[in-house]
């Protein structure tokens, strides 16, 4: 099986978010299962000089706008995967990925250059997988190439939505600019009176997927619809859940690079002196009996920092630390350095993002706190359970699907959830993995329960590699 991974962002070349993980991780994955893959994505200025690649093709010559663009495309291996990276200054050597008036043209250009590089560099694909809006221009091309052009006859495509509520809205004016000039094409992209890469894909994809089986769900209601849930429902039957898996070779607590001591499910020790480390390096009082909790997050409503924002009091009533790494809104910004200006010693803020401080998080906190409003899967909450940290999570997304309330009486579940957007219900889970947490038997319960879970990016992987085939096989 021959598989196409396209998307705007991918780990270690760019990320923004979830999906700079998904992309980067999940070509490596399919690889070790025995599938042909190879990813595709923009070579924006950032991620130059930062890898080794070498120019694959100096000479990829793309239809645009009536005219020729003289594209690059690089080749790395950078992220254990074949990976070609679109090289076209005037569209990404921009001063960040996302979030200039043209993005809608920047990636529908991105897209025609990775289906005119497909058809420069081998066979068709079986399988093209495209992600988010940025790649809905992607869907409707194959969908219409596929009924004159001989190449992409038998190739299919699955749409995975990584969050619905980002939808690629532009003019619909625009469309014929790109080559979308067609009634097939403007009826795909028509939504509102605008045109929608979001929706495009939506409807003219193969097979749909998104990032957790609780998110699949929730894509066909109004709340977390945005707009397009009459289409998720009209597709129910194409639209798969398969959760995110994490790439044990970068977040495992027995090997991990940045952790100052390491530990597994057998032995635990070792998170005491991460802890003790996390304490130190905020300037903390070295108490290693006092529970951490700590977010890792993007400070934005999505994450649910309001809810982190009333609860404030509570937690620190309790006497445990509270330990922030993230950025994002000015205003929660603002919040969390005055919170650390009102307990320096029970505090620790760090304003913006470093990978080895969010791994030396991970393994030195004791609770983990993701009250989102929405969460169509998350990665945090299972760096958390492989590292032995309790998560206390909001009952959505995949934070529904991969944390199990913890029962004292059955000893299982590896953490705590709860469900109405609401404080006083974010507090009670709280109190709850404290009280969990104070007594060391039932500490080491939850941990090993969450530390035992299986959620690589292999298990993941196979589960992708099925939906493959019956897309294929429709």
């Amino acid at each position: 099986m021959r598989v196409a991974v396209i998307s705007a962002e991918a780990v270690p070349y760019s990320k923004t978010g979830g999906l700079g993980d998904v992309a980067g991780a999940l070509p490596k994955a399919l690889k070790a299962v025995g599938v042909d893959s190879v990813l595709i994505t923009p070579c924006y200025w950032q991620t130059k000089g930062e890898h080794l690649w070498k120019t694959a093709i100096d000479d990829l010559y793309v239809d645009w706008r009536g005219g020729t663009y003289h594209a690059k495309a690089f080749y790395s291996e950078a992220n254990g995967s074949p990976t070609f990276l679109i090289d076209a200054p005037s569209l990404f050597h921009r001063d960040s990925i996302y979030g200039y008036r043209e993005d809608h043209e920047r990636f529908a250009f991105f897209n025609h250059a990775a289906l005119t590089l497909l058809k420069r560099i081998g066979p068709p694909p079986d399988i093209v997988h495209l992600n988010d809006w940025h790649s809905g221009f992607g869907a409707v091309e194959v969908a219409a190439a596929r009924r004159w052009d001989e190449y992409w006859r038998r190739t299919r495509t699955v749409f995975s939505i990584h969050n619905m509520a980002y939808q690629g809205g532009f003019g619909s004016e625009d469309l014929w600019k790109f080559g979308f000039g067609s009634d097939f094409a403007r009826n795909a992209f028509a939504f509102n009176g605008y045109a929608s890469a979001m929706k495009a894909g939506l409807e003219t994809s193969d097979m749909l997927s998104t990032v957790s089986r609780r998110y699949a769900y929730e894509i066909q209601t109004a709340e977390y619809g945005y707009g397009l849930e009459w289409l998720t429902r009209q597709r129910a039957n194409r639209l798969i859940g398969i959760t995110n898996g994490v790439d044990f070779e970068v977040w495992n607590p027995a090997t991990d690079p940045e952790l100052p001591a390491h530990y597994d499910i057998n032995d635990t020790r070792g998170k005491a002196e991460c802890k003790r480390q996390l304490l130190e390096r905020f300037g903390l009082p070295l108490d290693l009996e006092r529970p951490v909790i700590a977010i890792v997050t993007r400070l934005t409503g999505q994450k649910g920092i309001e809810l982190i924002q009333q609860a404030a009091g509570d937690i620190l009533a309790t006497g445990a630390f509270f330990i922030a790494l993230g950025s994002g809104e000015k205003q929660y910004e603002t919040f969390l350095q005055r919170l650390r200006d009102h307990a320096p010693r029970q505090v620790g803020v760090y304003v913006g993002y470093s990978e080895p401080l969010a791994h030396q998080i991970e393994a030195g906190a004791d609770i983990f706190l993701m009250p989102s409003r929405f969460e169509p899967c998350g990665l945090n909450q299972m760096y958390s359970l492989r590292y032995g940290t309790i998560p206390v999570v909001r009952a959505v997304g995949g934070l529904d699907d991969t944390v199990e309330n913890f029962d004292a009486v059955t000893g299982r579940g590896n953490g705590f959830k709860f469900g109405p957007f609401r404080a006083d219900r974010f507090v009670e889970r709280i109190y709850e993995a404290l009280y969990a947490y104070a007594d060391p038997a039932t500490r080491e319960v939850i941990r090993r329960n969450g530390m035992s879970i299986d959620n690589s990016w292999e298990n993941a992987a196979r589960k992708y590699v099925d939906l493959y085939r019956l897309t294929l096989s429709n």
